[in-house]
């Protein structure tokens, strides 16, 4: 018995893909006789006009076989669907570049800052009736043109407010015609690594250090070569590195600034073996102690590539972040844009350039370095007093989480008790190299976090030892 499927298609329409189901599944194999027009109209309360317009669209198709005084028969012979079980054991390898990644987990952030996720900014206090308000006004300067295909450098308001931004609160060196605004950092790695390095050279990066930045040039085919932080940051070595990752202004993730020492000296390695820097400045808006350094690119524009983004200082789904590379590098990374995903959301940019503009992203990040000044300190107060045997502190001058390292326990045992508690405890081991890692513990985000969120937190923490 066939059975249309009720939907807004015509009857014929839902005749036609019940009987071509049947046909794939196997239910009606090769040459099997179909009811006679008439007699399956009756059958489905059809017309015979209907059935025999779907027996003629099927013949078309190939499906179906109709010769005069004999009847209507099958005409293909179709492969039946494997079961599930043998779908799912079909053989899968990745390849050899992708595997690491693959096993790693990938860089998957959580939809929603639990104690502890970490690099989440609050949400809570955004600003979103002006973010509103500058968004309709855009949409209605702009009309249809934040509605095409746009630049794959970036919308060029958005490259001049950024230019005089990062020149004036950073000291980075640099022209809008030097900017260009992407998806992520991430993509930005993923460029740098695809446009910079051949199968087999070597990168330099801390280790620990950022994981999303090793899964990049990995999947390059680069050989990523760790480098000891100390304090001062990032040792530098004797070598000829294609390329040097750091994060110089708030070490990622033990939270140590570079030293001018080690700036010049990373900057003269750079210089002599012809290698170039990513320097990674993720979170720098955010200090509170001192304010941090300027930018190394402002040392060495020619040598160094300059990341930033969007998704701490404002909100992650903005998907907009960018990079200053030195002038030979801006043709081939625009024409590998054009081609990996074409331009950024034009909207958006719109918005965010104005919003830089009209001195509300300044006052954003004034309200946000309190906001996060104090919730640093209470998360520091709360571990202090509940884990003092437990857990070290590391110096948090900066930035959207705290570093701690642990001093009992295993820190995946006590990572997967806590995740029952709804507790996420970002794990230090992902960021090192070498496994077992040198060093067990966790990074605290507390950015997003009000005042109840952390003390009870750091109270279902301590629960666990």
């Amino acid at each position: 018995m066939l059975y249309a499927v009720q939907t807004r298609t015509t009857r014929r329409e839902r005749l036609c893909s019940a009987l071509r189901q049947a046909i794939s599944e196997g239910s009606l194999p090769a040459e099997s006789r179909l009811p006679s027009s008439r007699l399956l109209a009756a059958e489905l309360t059809l017309s015979r006009v209907t059935v025999e317009a779907a027996y003629g669209q099927l013949e078309s198709e190939g499906y179906l076989r109709r010769t005069t005084g004999q009847g209507t028969f099958v005409a293909i012979r179709m492969r039946p669907p494997a079961a599930d079980k043998e779908t799912a054991a079909l053989p899968f390898t990745p390849s050899t570049r992708a595997a690491a990644v693959v096993t790693s987990g990938g860089c998957q952030d959580p939809p929603f800052p639990y104690a502890f996720a970490a690099g989440s900014p609050e949400l809570r206090a955004f600003p979103h009736e002006q973010w509103r308000r500058i968004a309709a006004r855009q949409q209605k300067l702009h009309g249809n043109a934040l509605m095409r295909y746009g630049d794959p450098q970036g919308w060029l308001p958005l490259r001049q407010a950024l230019s005089t931004y990062l020149g004036q609160a950073r000291g980075v060196r640099c022209k809008p015609e030097q900017l260009i605004v992407l998806t992520s950092s991430q993509q930005a790695l993923q460029m740098l690594a695809l446009l910079l390095l051949d199968s087999g050279e070597e990168v330099w990066m801390e280790n620990p250090g950022y994981p999303g930045a090793r899964h990049a040039f990995q999947s390059a085919g680069a050989r990523v070569t760790g480098v000891a932080v100390d304090a001062q940051g990032a040792l530098p070595g004797d070598g000829a590195p294609r390329l040097i990752y750091l994060t110089p202004s708030h070490q990622y993730p033990l939270g140590s600034a570079l030293s001018l020492e080690r700036r010049l000296a990373w900057l003269a390695l750079a210089e002599k073996r012809q290698s170039w820097i990513i320097e990674d400045d993720y979170d720098s808006e955010f200090w509170y102690d001192a304010q941090p350094m300027p930018a190394m690119q402002g040392l060495a524009p020619q040598r160094t590539i300059y990341l930033g983004t969007f998704s701490k200082s404002l909100f992650p789904s903005l998907r907009l972040a960018w990079m200053v590379v030195p002038e030979p590098l801006v043709t081939p990374l625009i024409r590998l844009r054009s081609v990996m995903d074409g331009h950024s959301a034009q909207l958006p940019q719109a918005v965010t350039a104005a919003f830089i503009e009209q001195g509300h992203y300044a006052a954003h990040l004034r309200l946000m370095r309190q906001l996060y000044h104090s919730r640093r300190d209470l998360l520091q107060e709360r571990l202090s007093a509940l884990l003092p045997d437990q857990l070290e502190l590391l110096p948090c001058r900066g930035g959207l989480q705290m570093t701690v390292l642990l001093h009992e326990g295993d820190e995946a045992d006590l990572t997967a008790r806590a995740a029952a508690q709804q507790l996420l405890l970002p794990r230090l081991a992902s960021c090192w190299f070498n496994q077992p890692p040198q060093q067990q513990g966790w990074l605290l985000g507390f950015s997003a976090l009000e005042r109840a969120e952390i003390i009870s937190g750091v109270n279902r923490l301590a629960t666990l030892f």
